[in-house]
């Protein structure tokens, strides 16, 4: 019941007005960050439904130690995945306080940053995204990358692990 409700609300459809018009990297980047966010979601409430259900139908079955271990390994089970919900729910949240339309004049969330060593989407952590062919790393503004970019203009430069890193452009 919970992942029908969440599944409802966090339909993509909602986003699509948001990013329909913009066909640029930067909305498909955000569109795919929003399915990952979602994906996580579901996954997280199956596990918790499906834990939840094996719990339940062990206690008729089996007797003593063994029903009360499984039903404590399901517990832990369920508990694992209430936490991973959580936290999907959070950078789902994160995800749709970001203006991606913005024209930014420094870095910034929701800021597209191409640097001479990689491309950066500034909006939450969710490791390499691939757009067209081209790798993107999806950073957190709190991330040591994301505090380094944050603020940064279209042809600054500054130093990150020893590199001179060199910001070619800012969408």
């Amino acid at each position: 019941m919970l992942f029908a409700f969440l599944n409802r609300e966090l339909s993509l459809n909602n986003f699509r007005i948001l990013t329909t018009n913009y066909p640029s990297i930067k909305s498909q980047l955000f569109e795919k960050c929003i399915h990952i966010t979602q994906d996580r979601i579901a996954n997280a409430c199956s596990t918790m439904e499906n834990a939840q259900k094996a719990a339940n139908e062990e206690g008729k079955s089996s007797a003593g130690d063994k029903y009360e271990t499984t039903r404590a390994m399901m517990q832990i089970e369920r508990d694992n995945a209430a936490k991973q919900l959580d936290e999907a729910l959070k950078l789902h949240q994160s995800l749709l306080q970001i203006d991606i339309h913005k024209l930014p004049n420094n870095a910034q969330a929701g800021s597209l940053v191409i640097t001479t060593n990689a491309s950066y989407f500034i909006a939450v952590s969710l490791g390499q995204i691939t757009v067209d062919g081209t790798p993107y790393f999806v950073i957190s503004p709190m991330s040591p990358m994301g505090q380094q970019l944050l603020s940064k203009k279209q042809g600054q430069s500054f130093q990150f692990n020893g590199d001179n890193i060199n910001i070619d452009k800012l969408i």
